[in-house]
């Protein structure tokens, strides 16, 4: 049963005239099987509660293995790939067997390729992320804030020498340049 659906109970009249003591119950059901299904609603209930609990950027989700949409692109359907105008129509068995094949071999062949390969590139990745991460926090962070530490008084003599010199000269030439108008015309 998928989880987040509401299931509509409709009643059936049996015909069966019995007094029951509880009166939402269907007819066909009977009374443990009622229990039973309060039961499973307040285990899926605790067991939504426990998940949402336990979840860490550790454990890997089974059911949302792209939760950032990364690979938007690689949604690819039959349709996306092959298409038929109108003019041009092959048998329907064929289109049916194709797109059948289609859709089997892509999975499969995904499948059989990271049994292969998922494991060794998750390895070599995790390696090449600690390395880039363990450089970039021990190695290039403090060097870049050393050179911001021991810059400091190049950056203000850097604004000053722009705010004093450059800018009253560009200034100047934008106004110099701001009364030339150009007119075209055809002789």
């Amino acid at each position: 049963m998928k989880r987040g659906v509401d299931q509509e109970v409709t009643e059936i009249d049996l015909g069966d005239t019995e007094e029951r003591d509880n009166s939402d119950t269907p007819p066909w059901k009977t009374q443990l099987e009622t229990v039973l299904e309060e039961e499973e609603e307040e285990e899926e209930e605790e067991e939504e509660e426990d998940v949402i609990s336990t979840q860490s950027d550790t454990r890997p989700l089974l059911n949302e293995r792209d939760p950032r949409q990364m690979n938007e692109c690689l949604k690819v359907s039959f349709e996306d790939v092959i298409a038929e105008p109108v003019s041009v129509r092959s048998g329907d068995r064929v289109w049916i067997w194709s797109h059948a094949l289609f859709e089997v071999s892509r999975v499969w062949i995904y499948r059989i390729i990271t049994v292969l390969l998922a494991v060794p590139v998750s390895v070599i990745a995790g390696i090449l992320f600690g390395i880039l991460s363990c450089l970039h926090i021990w190695l290039f962070t403090p060097c870049v804030k050393l050179v911001l530490i021991n810059t400091g008084w190049l950056q203000t003599l850097w604004s000053s020498f722009l705010d004093i010199i450059v800018l009253p000269f560009f200034r100047s030439v934008a106004k110099c340049c701001g009364g030339i108008r150009v007119r075209l015309s055809q002789d």
